[in-house]
């Protein structure tokens, strides 16, 4: 991972990064049954998303694009949480409290492209 700077900017972008990354280990150790197989499919997508489109709002050329990418951060981080509530943990304890982790910080991030997003109304 790169080096972690003092800016904002660049913290998000690293815990959007963290966060995709968290997701990719998580999905290694569910069950692969058809249903995981396809959920895990859609959250590694979205989990990965959310930073891309960061990434693509810090370069925006624009207010407009800007705060298009921010809302897309913010919807693909509610996807996120979508396909971690339906995958399915077989009642594994250890991957229950992590779907909670990570459901938590799918919510924090919400938040905080949300409060972006009112900050620039």
């Amino acid at each position: 991972m790169t080096e972690i700077t003092n800016s904002k900017q660049y913290d998000l972008e690293d815990r959007t990064f963290v966060f995709a990354k968290r997701v990719r280990e998580f999905v290694k150790k569910l069950i692969k049954t058809l249903g995981n197989i396809q959920d895990s499919s859609q959250l590694i997508r979205s989990s990965g998303s959310v930073g891309a489109n960061y990434i693509e709002a810090n370069e925006a050329l624009s207010r407009k694009d800007f705060f298009m990418r921010i809302k897309i951060c913010r919807k693909e981080a509610k996807e996120s949480r979508y396909w971690l509530k339906l995958v399915d943990t077989k009642s594994n304890v250890k991957l229950e409290v992590e779907t909670k982790d990570l459901i938590r910080e799918t919510t924090e991030l919400m938040n905080i492209f949300g409060s972006i997003l009112r900050k620039n109304e």
